[in-house]
């Protein structure tokens, strides 16, 4: 089965719904946001996708690309629903937010730019007790930067804070690469199953993980890049459509293995895009951690 270069589960999919073993695919819509639930139950299908066992919940919307109040809204109410259920509310023990990724690189600031407008509290729960809030929870977030900037792995940090501060969950953002570049901007992939931090631009880390880290991990991406070879593939089935898969393949393979091979591209409007989509996750993250406040508190909270 030929790999296709995604982040996302419901692209490397490639059977009849339902048809492929081990693995269960489920489409909805709801608020004009389409819904793909992408369920990998075996260790089989999980090396034929290249996608770890677990869930992964994709949420759609073209109209975010056009910077819809509305649409972003529907996306992060219902991402919020998604993450609570995944994530359960049990325990009194603060989650972890980790905002992956590179600050000073545009289309990898995602996770730094969420944790930015993600509403942390622990502090307060152990420095002004008598301050905080009694409706909120406790949550801590860290955007533990690049290798190539702090000389210090991801895993490394995310490991010495989760055995001091016990978290009862971890819940990582980061930008992702897409098969189909009308996702970038457009998709919001969630799974239970942990992130290799950089995937999406080619430069894999370390994962975090539950077996890793001795908590659940949550991920939560948006396609930010997409591989240029993909691309020129996706060009030339255009201009030639009679082409045959493998033909189409055997171009990829060539381009992959030239010296522009792993080059991603990302829309010239990237800047605005990250900005929006920092804002839905967020907004998502907080609903999700803090069920007892209102909208309209977690809304001034982060303005």
């Amino acid at each position: 089965m030929r790999q296709i270069r995604t982040d996302l589960a419901m692209e490397s999919f490639q059977g009849p719904e339902g048809g492929f073993p081990g693995v269960r695919v489920s489409h909805w819509e709801a608020m004009g946001v389409t819904l793909t639930e992408v369920i990998i139950e075996t260790e089989a299908a999980s090396r034929a996708l290249g996608k770890a066992v677990g869930v992964y919940m994709t949420l759609e919307c073209a109209a975010m690309r056009r910077r819809d109040l509305d649409a972003r809204l529907a996306v992060a109410n219902l991402l919020g629903e998604e993450i609570a259920r995944m994530l359960g509310r049990e325990g009194d023990a603060p989650v972890l937010v980790v905002g992956l990724g590179n600050r000073r690189i545009t289309p990898d600031s995602l996770g730094p730019q969420t944790v930015d407008r993600t509403l942390v509290t622990r502090h307060m729960f152990e420095e002004l007790p008598d301050f905080a809030d009694e409706r909120m929870r406790s949550v801590c977030a860290i955007a533990p930067g690049v290798l190539g900037v702090t000389g210090v792995e991801t895993m490394e940090m995310v490991e010495a804070i989760t055995a001091r501060v016990r978290p009862r969950a971890i819940l990582c953002v980061d930008s992702l690469a897409a098969r189909a570049a009308g996702r970038i901007g457009t998709a919001i992939q969630l799974t239970d199953t942990g992130i290799q931090p950089g995937s999406g631009v080619g430069n894999h880390r370390r994962s975090l993980t539950r077996e890793a880290l001795g908590v659940p991990v949550i991920a939560i991406g948006m396609p930010t890049v997409i591989y240029a070879a993909t691309l020129a593939r996706d060009a030339m089935e255009a201009l030639s459509p009679d082409t045959g898969e493998e033909a189409l393949d055997h171009v990829e393979a060539e381009l992959l293995e030239g010296e522009h091979g792993e080059m991603v591209v990302t829309p010239r409007e990237i800047d605005d895009l990250i900005a929006d989509a920092a804002g839905v996750i967020a907004s998502a993250v907080n609903r999700a951690l803090q069920p007892d406040l209102s909208e309209e508190e977690i809304a001034a909270m982060m303005n």
